[in-house]
């Protein structure tokens, strides 16, 4: 099966923060050996592209972001190593990109890939440590994970898994990074067991997925954190048990209450700031655990008071995405099976020439659960 790949196509190009994303044509990139073309059907517009919008994380520029996609492979380069994926075939993408050989990935821990950190997150370039991005005159451009900003993308045939038929794919879009960052976090770095309490400290995307996977997995109570009621509400009805807006009440003190004093298990923080750590800490139990998921801006740090985490033997355990391999397919079997509700929480669609407009909203706090860039439209 052939299909016809044009020579350019559009892209959100960033190229200075404070020019923010242009749509612009570029060149249609190619794969290499280990990696598939994407014809990309949606991009989700996750909360951690805002900090290399807003220079706040040092990434080379010019660069595409977009890291969490789903489209059409239409084109794969040879020894691709994922002989279930032709072309034809409905994927979604994964953030997390391991490239399968390093000592990491061969322990099964894609999570800590050596040259995703090395090449991709720092340098913006794929594992022949060059970019398949090239603006019209030929030099390049620098990829966020796969750049799924644009109309095609290149991913390692590591990071995609085959969507089965049923799967919107426009909001399948999210499974590959709000969907299994979410189910990492619970399953590896919670580690939630039958009958666990937890409490899930801001409830966007990423935190709404975590309920859903923390009720999959048999938690008793789901206490949601935020100071957003329509964010609340969404909680509740993705399976939380309870609602603290931590902006009108102490969380800590409604916390404690709702667990007969004694606090969650698991307290799961996925913003990435100072404040919303704290309140994290301070609802775990003796002997509980708090799993930070969200990315911080730049060189962030949050207090720890030492005496109460070494009395009260807390653990803290951080958890970047999930095991790519081994954890994509299942995070598309949930949905598939309805236990994920990944088209409720799309809230927004927006189409590729609208992307600043979206990533304004995301950062004023205006988009429930998540938005995506829609191709179609």
């Amino acid at each position: 099966m052939t299909i016809e790949i044009p020579e350019m196509m559009k892209a959100a190009v960033l190229r200075d923060p404070a020019a923010g994303l242009r749509v612009e044509e570029i060149r249609t990139p190619r794969p290499k050996e280990g990696e598939v073309l994407v014809r990309v059907s949606a991009c989700g517009m996750c909360h951690s592209d805002l900090h290399v919008l807003g220079g706040a994380i040092a990434f080379p520029m010019p660069c595409v972001l977009g890291h969490e996609v789903a489209g059409e492979v239409v084109e794969v380069g040879p020894h691709h190593g994922q002989p279930t994926v032709a072309v034809g075939d409905r994927v979604a993408g994964a953030f997390l990109m391991p490239c399968g050989r390093c000592e990491s990935c061969a322990a099964g821990r894609d999570d800590l890939c050596v040259p995703f950190f090395t090449m991709n997150r720092l340098r913006g370039r794929l594992y022949d440590d060059t970019t398949r991005l090239l603006d019209v005159d030929g030099s390049p451009i620098w990829m966020y994970s796969m750049g799924g900003l644009a109309q095609y993308c290149v991913i390692p045939s590591t990071s995609v898994t085959v969507l089965p038929d049923g799967i919107d794919p426009v909001a399948g879009a999210i499974l590959g990074c709000a969907a299994m960052t979410a189910y990492g976090a619970v399953r590896h770095g919670g580690d939630v067991r039958f009958g666990d309490s937890v409490a899930v400290v801001a409830t966007g995307g990423v935190g709404s997925n975590v309920i859903q996977i923390a009720r999959a997995f048999g938690a008793s109570q789901i206490i949601a954190i935020d100071i957003a009621d329509d964010k609340l509400d969404d909680a509740m009805r993705l399976g939380a048990t309870a609602a603290v807006n931590s902006s009108t009440s102490d969380a800590r003190t409604e916390v404690l209450a709702l667990t007969g004093g004694r606090g969650v298990d698991v307290a799961f923080e996925v913003l990435g700031r100072p404040e919303t750590w704290t309140t994290a800490l301070t609802v775990v139990r003796d002997g509980g655990r708090m799993v930070p998921i969200g990315l911080g801006a730049g060189v962030q740090t949050a207090g720890v008071e030492i005496n109460q985490t070494v009395r009260r033997s807390q653990s803290i355990v951080g958890s970047y995405g999930a095991r790519t391999r081994h954890d994509l397919p299942r995070v598309v079997d949930m949905a598939a099976k309805g236990q994920i509700d990944y088209r409720g929480i799309v809230s927004r669609r927006f189409a590729l020439e609208d992307v600043a407009e979206g990533y304004t909203l995301l950062r004023h706090g205006e988009i429930r659960g998540r938005a995506v860039i829609d191709m179609s439209l």
